[in-house]
């Protein structure tokens, strides 16, 4: 790995050296090979958890951390990101993580930038979130011992999720059995491209799942998509207590990327109980991920 772009690009083995490294510095069985490294966040979205998970595992390495400030940067100038890329190279920048609205634009970047610089993808429009798939890996492992032939319900806007598709790319890696739930609006035009099965009833897509992932619904990217109300939302798809006792798995283990849209994706009741632990453990365990994927990318590299 020289980069992390996308989960389609990466092998199984590399897949599970990160999950072995995460669990190594989880575990305080690790010290870092990177420090004194220096990480720049560029986050043109918003975002709490990727940007604060990338700042603390960081850290923990004992790396330098720049917040790059993309608003009032020398691009709002005029100048272009590949310069901008090249004289932060320059600076003594290493790796950047970049979170884009645009899908595609980190191997855009990549293709123009000249230097040796390590990029990861923070997400990039509805394209990718690799490091969210690893994460959300890595605690599906420790939970349930392994994926394979487990059900997986992915449940919500499927079309815009980067989080969906990097997910559907890993755990078809290790041939778990997927399925999704979204209306017809909301789903791939390629559904079967994706080796998915598809579900319009939210009760037949969670019956008998080990494994139920809520997705947020993404409001700012589809506004001229006839997208219903909220209400009509969790009439259709919300997950709640009684839906899980009914139809899924004894022991589901319940997932979201976050931010978790109350009462709307997943019930405030489920979100308080035991159930909706997972969740913070989610992000919990992203901040071990990132640090095995900035010491992976990072160990053999020199300084400027």
């Amino acid at each position: 790995m020289k980069h992390l772009i996308d989960i389609q690009s990466i092998s199984k083995e590399d897949i599970l050296n990160i999950i072995n490294l995460a669990r190594e510095f989880k575990n305080g069985a690790k010290k870092s090979d990177v420090a004194q490294k220096t990480l720049a966040l560029m986050f043109y979205e918003n975002s709490t958890r990727t940007r604060c998970s990338f700042e603390i595992a960081a850290k923990k390495l004992q790396m330098n951390v720049i917040n790059f400030d993309t608003l009032h940067s020398s691009m709002s100038k005029g100048e272009s990101l590949k310069d901008t890329m090249e004289n932060l190279y320059f600076l003594g920048v290493n790796a950047v993580v970049i979170r884009h609205g645009y899908s595609g634009i980190i191997n855009n970047v990549l293709s123009q930038v000249k230097y040796p610089m390590i990029f990861i993808n923070g997400g990039d429009g509805t394209h990718e979130h690799p490091t969210q798939a690893l994460l959300d890996f890595y605690t599906m492992l420790e939970k349930t011992g392994g994926i394979e032939n487990k059900k997986v319900a992915i449940i919500g806007d499927v079309l815009h999720s980067r989080v969906a598709k990097s997910n559907i790319h890993l755990l078809s890696k290790f041939n778990a059995d997927i399925h999704l739930c979204a209306p017809a609006y909301l789903q791939f035009e390629n559904t079967e491209a994706f080796n998915v099965k598809y579900h319009s009833d939210i009760k037949s897509a969670v019956e008998g799942a080990n494994i139920v992932m809520a997705l947020r619904v993404q409001n700012e990217r589809h506004e001229t998509d006839g997208y219903p109300d909220s209400s009509e939302y969790k009439r259709l798809y919300e997950i709640d207590t009684d839906l899980l006792k009914r139809y899924a798995a004894k022991d589901v283990i319940l997932m979201h990327p976050g931010p978790a849209n109350r009462n709307i994706e997943v019930s405030s009741e489920i979100l308080d109980n035991k159930l909706g632990t997972t969740i913070l453990e989610q992000a919990q365990n992203g901040v071990y991920v990132r640090m095995a994927v900035l010491n992976t990318l990072l160990k053999e590299r020199k300084e400027v």
